[in-house]
């Protein structure tokens, strides 16, 4: 399957807890996965997604910001390029599956890999990048409802970490309208919501409160 997202992202991030925030644009991008599903038990189903999560943004300094080990004075103009794709690696497993009710639990494997970089318009010279990169394990759950006989359904799907003051949460919902049903191949057209939000607390000297969200549509293939 396949998304394209309408990406809005809010927030800042700096060196210390002392946040700087920029002006976002907004980004149309791309996630996309493939799950292997089976009948073996005790064994789980892997789903493994990639998503696509990087903005440019800027911020008219009204303080002076250190990032990087460079000093960003007063009243410069910065832009920022913030890069966090990631890959979700999800082993879960199938409580309930028929045309009413589907629910997987599960963990997700987030690996990101993130790069944050900041430069003075003004001046090139000036600029600083952070590199930060890990897997983070996360709880993973979804949950489909179907109407029989119509190919209409909805879906809830997300993962979620809390540990010490770091919070990780991935969340999507969606309508879902299946347009292809027989025995070779269903193909389902979908439209909903995702939500990122990455706050880290001194993850090698990264300090961040980040959300990225917007509406999606995509199209899944199932064999």
């Amino acid at each position: 399957g396949g998304h394209g997202w309408n990406m809005d992202t809010e927030g800042g991030f700096s060196n210390t807890s002392s946040l700087t925030n920029f002006d976002f644009d907004t980004e149309t991008k791309g996630s996309f996965y493939v799950a292997l599903e089976h009948p073996i038990p005790l064994v789980p189903n892997v789903k493994i997604r990639q998503t696509e999560m990087d903005s440019a943004g800027d911020v008219a300094l009204t303080t002076s910001f250190t990032f990087g080990d460079q000093l960003f004075t007063s009243q410069s103009d910065l832009m920022t390029d913030v890069d966090v794709s990631n890959t979700d690696i999800i082993l879960y497993y199938e409580l309930f599956d028929n045309d009413l009710v589907s629910f997987d639990v599960g963990l997700n494997g987030k690996y990101v890999d993130g790069s944050l970089f900041v430069e003075d318009v003004n001046d090139p010279t000036v600029s600083a990048l952070e590199d930060f990169s890990g897997v983070v394990p996360m709880v993973y759950s979804r949950l489909e409802v179907g109407l029989p006989f119509t190919g209409w359904g909805v879906y809830a799907e997300g993962s979620f970490l809390s540990i010490d003051d770091h919070t990780l949460s991935d969340y999507q919902v969606a309508v879902t309208y299946e347009f292809v049903d027989n025995l070779a191949v269903d193909m389902t057209f979908e439209l909903g919501y995702r939500a990122v939000a990455l706050e880290l607390d001194d993850l090698d000297d990264i300090y961040s409160d980040l959300e990225f969200s917007g509406a999606y549509a995509g199209l899944e293939i199932h064999f």
